[in-house]
């Protein structure tokens, strides 16, 4: 059973990502948590403490994801492909907690910090398989763009997909020569 600290972050959660950052209120966020208004303030005694809740969560699940990345059976590559393409999704909750930052990114400050923390654990762990910067980055990005598919809710081209992209994407590191 998870916490009142978890539930009412996973309301936050859902609250930005299917309503927005104006219907995450802090009665709107307990209510849909279960937990009083007093339980939520216990846990996080403003909205800002909130925000700041969900963006140490993100670091977290981030730092974790890494770490499944550099232990994934098929590698760093194949593990984050897959996660970023439409119906994969990162165990753990990071591409849910994720979009749920990237919906007060305006403004907010330490938003953008988090973000780059993503990044950066992403990038470092793709590194070890990849010691290229260049190529790491590009498998970074291609990432990045299956991510964008699986937010706006586009589908892979018929036909194609992650599988398709790895095979490519090896033959070109192998094509590269030792790294």
């Amino acid at each position: 059973m998870s916490s009142a600290r978890d539930r009412v972050l996973d309301a936050y959660e859902t609250l930005l990502i299917e309503h927005g950052p104006g219907s995450a209120t802090l009665d709107a966020v307990a209510a849909a948590a279960g937990v009083s208004k007093g339980g939520l303030l216990y846990h996080f005694s403003s909205k800002d403490a909130l925000a700041a809740g969900l963006l140490d969560r993100l670091r977290e699940r981030s730092a974790a994801d890494a770490e499944a990345m550099r232990a994934a059976t098929h590698g760093p590559i194949d593990y984050y492909l897959r996660t970023s393409a439409p119906g994969g999704g990162s165990p753990g909750g990071l591409t849910r907690t994720y979009l749920a930052a990237l919906r007060i990114a305006d403004g907010r400050p330490g938003v953008h910090d988090a973000l780059a923390v993503v990044d950066a654990d992403g990038l470092a762990a793709l590194r070890t398989e990849i010691t290229d910067p260049v190529l790491s980055w590009l498998v970074q990005l291609v990432g990045d763009g299956l991510y964008l598919r699986t937010l706006v809710g586009t589908p892979l081209p018929d036909g194609l997909g992650v599988d398709d992209l790895l095979e490519r994407l090896r033959a070109l590191l192998g094509a590269t020569g030792p790294e």
